[in-house]
């Protein structure tokens, strides 16, 4: 596979399947100082990796689960569900995402407990966690795997999800499945990187517990990293607007997930195959995860569709490009 080391990439599997001791005890913690309601917070792409948490986490509780954009989060008039009872979740990679640490900043100060993930205990981040985990790999699944393990552990302590031994154990197997993905999608990836990576406006859609994952690729990589012109839309609002964008010669592509809102990705599908001669349809359901029970399906499709788009695909598309996934004009190179 194009720049991918495999032997590297086994030990980060075993570093961060390692904490699961350390996450849980994060979690039983958290369980036993107790919380009114969960608040996720991120912004741009740690909100979308939040995203299918809320998505999941809502399924088996009827603790009020919140996701929250952390720009927004500081601004925003109406925060009645913040008290010092809530108990909000984080994460940064660089530990100083500006706007995580002001939100986190104004949560302290009204005596909000923070768990968090970030690389280092001593970053601004984690310096001003209650509960941390340090995040050892930049690999967007990983960042997954960590935050189901810590709130599907807080549901179990709970009674919520008498599962969560089952799943926490089969979490022990998932990185051997996604390299075996890799390998069967990366010619896929070389093939559509080929043909689309040059097209001037793409069409990106998903839903559910996918919709994340959907928005943080066509956003975070082809925008930010790639500057590929894009529209992410969900499934659902696809048919109130987007749909008269669709024609021969404009691509879509559609992220096709494994929870109730199928039946809506399965609408889109129906409809852009009579109207565009570029649809690309990529269906989690056709990767099979070896030694993970099917109840745990959904959970795992976000790092399915993360091992095959936003690590496998942006490498082809950054071939065909040749523009580098490390290059930005303006984000985080000034002030603004």
């Amino acid at each position: 596979m194009r720049k991918f080391d495999t032997e590297a990439y086994r030990e980060n599997a075993k570093k961060i399947y390692g904490q699961l001791g350390d996450i849980e005890k994060m979690a039983d913690a958290i369980h036993e100082r107790g919380y009114s309601n969960i608040i996720l917070l991120g912004i741009g792409g740690t909100w979308a990796e939040w995203h299918p948490v809320a998505h999941v986490l809502r399924h088996y509780t009827d603790v009020p689960v919140y996701l929250e954009n952390a720009a927004e989060f500081c601004i925003k008039e109406d925060k009645r569900y913040l008290t010092k009872d809530s108990i909000v979740l984080t994460a940064s990679d660089s530990g100083n995402t500006k706007e995580i640490i002001e939100a986190v900043d104004m949560c302290k100060a009204m005596g909000v407990q923070i768990a968090g993930f970030t690389k280092s205990k001593e970053n601004e981040l984690g310096k001003r966690l209650d509960y941390i985990a340090t995040i050892t790999t930049g690999d967007c699944e990983d960042t997954y795997i960590m935050f189901f393990l810590l709130t599907l552990r807080m549901l179990y302590d709970r009674g919520d999800f008498p599962s969560y031994p089952k799943f926490a154990e089969q979490m022990g197997c998932i990185h051997e499945n996604l390299l075996r993905i890799r390998e069967e999608f990366e010619p896929r990836a070389q093939e559509i990187a080929k043909k689309y990576a040059r097209e001037p406006y793409n069409i990106f859609v998903g839903s559910g517990a996918l919709w994340g994952e959907t928005y943080l690729f066509s956003m975070c990589i082809l925008e930010e990293m790639q500057w590929v012109r894009t529209k992410s839309v969900t499934s659902a609002d696809f048919f109130h607007g987007t749909l008269e964008l669709v024609e021969d010669g404009v691509p879509v592509f559609l992220f096709k997930g494994e929870d109730e809102y199928r039946a809506l990705d399965e609408r889109v599908e129906r409809f852009c195959s009579k109207f565009t001669d570029k649809l690309t349809v990529i269906d989690t359901k056709e990767f099979k995860l070896e030694g993970i029970d099917d109840e745990f399906r959904v959970i795992c499709s976000p790092m399915i569709l993360t091992a095959i788009v936003t690590e496998r695909l942006a490498c082809w598309y950054e071939y065909n490009t040749g523009h580098s996934l490390e290059f930005r004009r303006y984000y985080r190179q000034f002030e603004y």
